[in-house]
């Protein structure tokens, strides 16, 4: 069944700021309220757009250096939640938890990283995205409601969509940008686990698994 989905609310936390302003500009006109997280929120607030704090929202603030800050119940209760369900709607409800409807999110630069000449094994490793990852898979998988968008590419795509759709986004429009979000995390998770076998892999010159993404 096609279904139109109405864009209320977003969550934005990206790491590359590319284009950012423009699209939440153009979300903030098409009435969409935005939160956001830490330096996201900043270049946000200092591009003149309007954004709540995250950790206002939660009630809980960034902590262990920003390792933790979007790891919360309001936040991925907010995007799993299914709308066509009463008892997730009532539980969300219950909790003072907001449904988000568009998730904006681009991952730490781990492979920019460790492409880096002399990183050393701490810094790659702080470049290893946790919350971003878990929000991208959540809200591809409960994309029959959520919108995803995990690359600046398809801001403009995104914004176009809205003005064609009323302010919504069509089930073949977030089926695609879903696709797309879990071959990101793929390929993500596969970088990181060919880096780790290489740094520690011992005698053996194959791990155990090998994933391919391209």
């Amino acid at each position: 069944m096609s279904e139109i989905v109405p864009i209320r609310t977003a969550l934005i936390s990206v790491s590359d700021k590319l284009g950012l302003a423009d699209l939440a500009s153009g979300l903030q006109r098409a009435g969409v309220q935005i939160y956001s997280t830490g330096g996201t929120r900043r270049h946000l607030e200092e591009s003149g757009v309007d954004v709540l704090d995250v950790a206002a929202y939660t009630g809980f603030p960034e902590m262990l250096d920003g390792r933790v800050k979007t790891l919360h119940p309001k936040i991925f209760g907010g995007i799993l939640a299914r709308r066509d369900r009463d008892d997730h709607m009532d539980s969300i409800d219950e909790h003072g938890i907001i449904p988000f409807d568009l998730v904006v999110v681009n991952l730490y630069p781990f492979e920019a990283t460790i492409a880096k000449e002399g990183v050393t094994r701490a810094e790659a490793i702080e470049q290893i995205d946790i919350g971003g990852p878990s929000m991208v898979r959540s809200a591809a998988k409960n994309h029959r409601f959520v919108g995803i968008v995990t690359e600046p590419s398809d801001y403009d795509q995104v914004l176009e969509e809205l003005r064609t759709n009323d302010g919504a986004l069509t089930d073949a429009f977030r089926a695609r940008l879903a696709q797309k979000a879990f071959a990101r995390t793929a390929q993500y998770d596969a970088t990181i686990s060919r880096w780790i076998f290489e740094q520690d892999g011992g005698e053996s010159p194959y791990p155990e698994t090998f994933s391919l993404a391209g």
